[in-house]
C-alpha cells in the first residue's frame, strides 16, 4: 500500500485494540480522513510449547518468566486469590466455558463451536490448578479488519453509519507480582470509567459486550471492573445466566477467544467487527 503512512502497533493481546484506536485518534484529529485498522496473528506453525513460550514473553521478562511462569499460571494465581477472597468457584469458571461455547456455535467463524458441558470442562486436561484445558483459549490462526473514516466522508460513501461513542486506554504493572491486587483489573475499570464519561453512559446503557476472555477467570475479573457485576461476584453474574444471549446482558455473543479463537494480533479487531455486524 506504500507509500501512504504505515504503523505497526505491537501490545501483545492488546494490538488489535490499540490499532483500532490509533486509527481513531488519526482520523478524530483530522490528519487523515480514512484509516484501515487490521490484526492479523499466525499462531499454528509452531507447536504448543513454542507458542507457550512467545506469548508468555509479553509478561514481566525479568523476574516472572525468568523463573518459568506463563500466562495460564499468571491466570492461575489470580484465580486461586479470587476463589479464596471471593468464593468464586469450580463451577462457575466452567459456566463461563460451557456459555461461550453455546454461543460460538451460532458462529460460523468460530474455531471451536462445539458445545461442552460443566462436567466436561471440569474434567478437562488439567494446565495450571485450578485452570483446565477448556478454561483457555486455544492457539489460533486469524486475521481482521476495519475501515475508520471521518462522519464526512462516511455520509459520502452511502454505508451504514457506526459512530464511535469513546475509546478510552489505561495501563498497569507488567509484572503481577507489582499489582495492588490480583484479584482486580485495575487498568480495565479506569479505562472503562473514562469511556462511560465520553460516551455520557454507563454499564446499565449496553445491549451487550465482547471482553477478553483468554482464560474463565478473565471473563469474571474483567466484568467486574466493568460494572456488570460487584467486586468478586463475577462468578454469581454469569451463574445466573443474565450474561448468556437472552439474558439481561450478553458477553461474547460471539463465543469470545475461548470459542471463536484468539489469534493474538487480530482479537481486538475481531471482537469490533462483532459489534459493528
Amino acid at each position: 500500500m506504500g507509500p501512504i503512512p504505515g504503523t505497526r502497533v505491537e501490545s501483545a493481546c492488546a494490538s488489535g485494540g490499540l490499532a483500532f484506536r490509533q486509527a481513531y485518534l488519526a482520523v478524530a484529529s483530522g490528519a487523515h480522513d480514512v484509516v484501515l485498522a487490521s490484526g492479523v496473528e499466525k499462531m499454528t506453525d509452531v507447536d504448543g510449547a513454542a507458542a507457550t513460550y512467545a506469548l508468555s514473553t509479553a509478561s514481566d521478562m525479568e523476574y516472572e518468566a525468568y523463573q518459568g511462569i506463563t500466562f495460564p499460571g499468571l491466570y492461575a494465581m489470580m484465580c486461586r486469590a479470587h476463589m479464596k477472597r471471593y468464593g468464586t468457584t469450580r463451577q462457575q469458571l466452567a459456566q463461563v466455558a460451557v456459555k461461550n461455547h453455546r454461543h460460538g456455535s451460532m458462529n460460523p467463524l468460530a474455531q471451536f463451536p462445539t458445545e461442552v458441558t460443566v462436567d466436561q470442562v471440569c474434567n478437562s486436561v488439567l494446565v495450571a490448578d485450578p485452570l483446565r484445558i477448556l478454561d483457555c483459549s486455544p492457539i489460533t490462526d486469524g486475521a481482521a479488519a476495519c475501515v475508520l473514516a471521518s462522519m464526512e466522508v462516511a455520509k459520502k460513501l452511502g454505508r451504514p453509519i457506526i459512530r464511535v461513542a469513546a475509546s478510552a486506554h489505561a495501563t498497569d504493572t507488567i509484572a503481577l507480582h507489582d499489582r495492588e491486587d490480583i484479584t482486580w483489573i485495575g487498568s480495565t475499570a479506569r479505562a472503562a470509567e473514562d469511556a462511560f464519561r465520553q460516551a455520557r453512559c454507563g454499564v446499565q446503557d449496553l445491549s451487550f459486550l465482547e471482553v477478553h476472555d483468554c482464560f474463565t477467570i478473565s471473563e469474571i475479573m474483567v466484568t467486574e471492573a466493568l460494572g456488570l457485576a460487584d467486586r468478586g461476584r463475577g462468578g454469581d453474574l454469569v451463574a445466573s445466566g443474565a450474561t448468556a444471549l437472552g439474558g439481561k446482558i450478553p458477553v461474547n455473543p460471539s463465543g469470545g477467544l475461548k470459542s471463536k479463537g484468539h489469534p493474538v494480533g487480530a482479537t481486538g479487531i475481531a471482537q469490533i467487527r462483532e459489534v459493528v455486524t
